[in-house]
C-alpha cells in the first residue's frame, strides 16, 4: 500500500489538532491529514465547556489526569501567550458549605499540595468573603492557578496554524469503516479512501464506536451526559468575581454546579449532569432509539444506574426545575434569585464506562501496531490538550518511526 499521508487523525477536537501540532513540533516533515465528519472544528466537547483551565488539585497523585493537568496548564498558557488569545488566571475558591464537607475540602488540598500546587490558601468565611464578597461558606480553599479561556478559540487557531504548515482537512466527512493491514490503514469515508501509516483516533462521544468500526473491542462503553447551564443577569454577574465551586461529591465523577466568570464577559452557573438519550443530545429533547438502546443494553450502565438512581433522579429533577437548580446555587450565593438565571448552553460529556458499571476516571487508550484509539479523555483534557497531544504524538512516531524520541 502506497499510504496518502503518514498519519491520519480522526477527530477536530482540540486533542486531535494538538496531536497534530505536537506530531509537526516533533517531525516536522510528516504527512498529516485530519478527517473530521463535522464541516468545522471543534464542534463538540471542546466548544460546549465552561473553558476553565484547571489546576489539577482534584486528581489522584501520579494519575495521568493529574500529570498531565499540570504540565498541561503551563503549555496551554504559554500557547495562549505566544498567540495572543485571551485568559485569566484569575484563581478560584473551593468552598465547604456544610460541617461534613470540610474534613473533605482538606483532603482537596492536601491532594493539591502533593500536586505540586503551590499558593493553596485555607480561608474562613471571613477571608472567603475578602475575594468573593457575595459567598456562603463555613470555609473554602484558594487555588491562585485555575484560569480561564475559550477552547473554541485555542482549536481555531490550532486548525489556522496546521492549515499554514500543509496539513490536509477533511471536514465534513463521515467515516464509513477503517481496515488495519499490515503496512497501513485504510479510512473509508463518504468521500472516498484515506491511507496512512498510522491512525489516530480521538473521537469523543464516538471513541468506542470507531474503535469498533476499525474491528476492535474496546473494554469501555461511551455514555453520554449532558451539563446544562444558566446565565447570571448582568446585575447578578456582579456577585461572582473569579470562579466558585463545591466540595464535590467524592462518590460522582462530576464536581458539582458551579459559577464560572467567562473570557467573552458573563458568569456561568452550572452545570448539572444528565443521561443524554442520544450522543450529541444538548436539548432535554434530543432523542436517538439506537443511542438510547444501546446505552440501556450496556450492563455497565445497568449497574451504575442502580448504584446511583437517587443521585441521578436529582439531577433530571434539577434539569426540568429551574427552583430546584437555584437551591442549590444558592447554597453558595444566597442573594441569588430566580431572576437572575437566564437561559444558558449545554454540553455533553463523553464519560467511559466498564462492563462491571465502573468509571474510566483517566485517560485511556487502545493501541494496535497501526493504531492508537483515545478511548476516553476526560476532564481536563481541554486544559491538559497540549500535554496529551504530545504523548501521543510519541506514541504514534514509534509506531511510525521504530526509533526513541529525546526527553520520551
Amino acid at each position: 500500500m502506497t499510504p496518502s499521508s503518514d498519519i491520519a487523525i480522526i477527530g477536530a477536537g482540540i486533542v486531535g489538532l494538538a496531536t497534530a501540532w505536537q506530531l509537526l513540533e516533533l517531525e516536522p516533515s510528516l504527512r498529516l491529514v485530519v478527517i473530521d465528519k463535522e464541516r468545522g472544528v471543534a464542534r463538540h466537547q471542546t466548544s460546549h465547556n465552561s473553558g476553565v483551565i484547571h489546576s489539577g488539585i482534584y486528581y489522584t497523585p501520579g494519575s495521568g489526569k493529574a500529570v498531565l493537568c499540570r504540565e498541561g496548564v503551563s503549555r496551554m498558557v504559554d500557547f495562549a501567550r505566544e498567540q495572543g488569545l485571551a485568559h485569566d488566571i484569575c484563581g478560584k475558591l473551593i468552598v465547604a458549605t456544610t460541617e461534613e464537607e470540610i474534613p473533605r475540602l482538606r483532603g482537596i488540598q492536601a491532594r493539591g499540595i502533593e500536586n505540586g500546587l503551590d499558593g493553596l490558601r485555607w480561608l474562613d468565611p471571613t477571608e472567603a468573603r475578602e475575594i468573593e464578597p457575595h459567598v456562603q461558606c463555613l470555609a473554602a480553599v484558594h487555588v491562585p492557578q485555575t484560569g480561564i479561556i475559550d477552547y473554541g478559540s485555542v482549536a481555531e487557531r490550532l486548525h489556522q496554524l496546521l492549515l499554514a504548515k500543509g496539513v490536509v482537512f477533511r471536514l465534513g466527512e463521515s467515516i464509513r469503516s477503517i481496515t488495519e493491514q499490515r503496512d497501513g490503514v485504510t479510512i473509508h469515508t463518504e468521500q472516498g479512501e484515506v491511507t496512512c501509516q498510522t491512525l489516530v483516533a480521538c473521537t469523543g462521544l464516538w471513541a468506542d464506536h470507531v474503535a469498533r468500526m476499525a474491528g476492535l473491542t474496546p473494554d469501555v462503553h461511551i455514555v453520554p451526559f449532558r451539563g446544562e447551564y444558566y446565565k447570571l443577569s448582568p446585575k447578578a454577574a456582579s456577585l461572582v468575581r473569579h470562579l466558585i465551586y463545591p466540595v464535590p461529591d467524592p462518590a460522582f465523577p462530576f464536581l458539582g454546579v458551579h459559577f464560572t466568570r467567562m473570557i467573552r464577559g458573563g458568569v456561568e452557573a452550572g452545570p448539572n449532569a444528565v443521561l443524554a438519550l442520544k450522543r450529541e443530545g444538548y436539548h432535554r429533547t434530543d432523542l436517538s432509539l439506537t443511542d438510547t438502546a444501546e446505552i440501556l443494553a450496556y450492563p455497565g450502565f445497568r449497574k451504575i444506574a442502580a448504584r446511583y438512581w437517587r443521585t441521578g433522579l436529582a439531577e433530571q429533577w434539577r434539569s426540568w426545575n429551574k427552583s430546584a437548580y437555584l437551591r442549590t446555587l444558592q447554597r453558595l450565593i444566597p442573594n441569588l434569585t430566580a431572576r437572575d438565571l437566564m437561559p444558558g448552553g449545554s454540553g455533553v460529556r463523553a464519560q467511559a464506562l466498564r462492563p462491571d458499571g465502573s468509571l474510566v476516571d483517566d485517560f485511556d487508550f487502545l493501541e494496535t501496531e497501526r493504531m492508537i484509539h483515545v478511548l476516553n479523555a476526560p476532564s481536563p483534557a481541554a486544559t491538559a490538550s497540549l500535554a496529551i497531544g504530545d504523548r501521543i504524538a510519541r506514541k504514534a512516531i514509534r509506531h511510525f518511526i521504530p526509533a526513541p524520541l529525546p526527553n520520551s
